[in-house]
């Protein structure tokens, strides 16, 4: 019998991967504008590099891609990326279609929700506050919380205990073979794999199911609990 639901978070709910690049995207052109001495493409270049050394819960990208380029610290160039960011990242901040919906629905059919997901615990609030579906979420489990992420199977245990439910108990939905399907098969957690976001062509043969929309879980949770 299922009794509850964990969910990643970025790419699987809402589209993490195009919203962040447009958002990058205009931050850098305004700070081009805002007196950065670089053409677009190669300060994006830049922050790429940034990003990819630093990674993306890293906080000062846009200190170190001004540093890179100027030589020095200039706040009024940061502070112009930075707000440029978050104001197009709150304006294009949506959940996926049929999100709300199909949350609502697995909600009334007395299901524990919860979202498992890397990242920094502010930030992953941040985006489920203001996506607006923070209150159909029983728990929010954290990398940073933890001390650990994906794929490290001791997060999704902690999952599960904070869920207080068993691996059969639960169906796990994400949109990455290597870092959401394969450890929650490791510990027989039913696995959904949605096919939407940046790693949406991933090779994929070992998910128990794969969906192209979240309603169709609705049909796979009366399948199941049906045996």
């Amino acid at each position: 019998m299922i009794k509850g639901i964990l969910f990643d978070l970025d790419d699987t709910l809402y589209n993490s991967s195009e919203f962040v690049n447009i958002a990058r995207r205009e931050a850098v052109k305004s700070m081009i504008d805002a007196g950065l001495d670089i053409e677009f493409e190669e300060a994006m270049k830049i922050l790429d590099k940034i990003i990819k050394d630093k990674g993306s819960n890293y906080g000062k990208h846009f200190d170190d891609l001004v540093k890179a380029v100027l030589g020095k610290y200039d706040p009024k160039i940061i502070a112009t990326g930075i707000i440029t960011y978050h104001n197009v990242k709150v304006a294009l901040l949506r959940p996926y279609p049929h999100t709300i919906k199909t949350l609502m629905e697995l909600k009334a059919m007395g299901l524990k929700l919860g979202v498992l997901t890397d990242g920094l615990t502010i930030k992953q609030w941040e985006k489920l506050i203001r996506l607006g579906i923070h209150p159909f979420f029983d728990e929010v489990i954290t990398s940073e919380e933890f001390g650990l992420g994906k794929p490290h199977l001791e997060f999704f245990k902690y999952g599960l205990k904070r869920m207080n439910l068993k691996p059969e108990e639960v169906i796990y939905v994400g949109d990455r073979v290597d870092k959401d399907i394969i450890p929650a098969k490791k510990l027989g957690i039913i696995s959904v794999r949605i096919i939407q976001g940046k790693y949406k062509d991933m090779e994929d043969n070992i998910s128990d199911y794969k969906i192209k929309n979240l309603t169709e879980l609705i049909d796979i949770i009366k399948e199941l609990n049906k045996k």
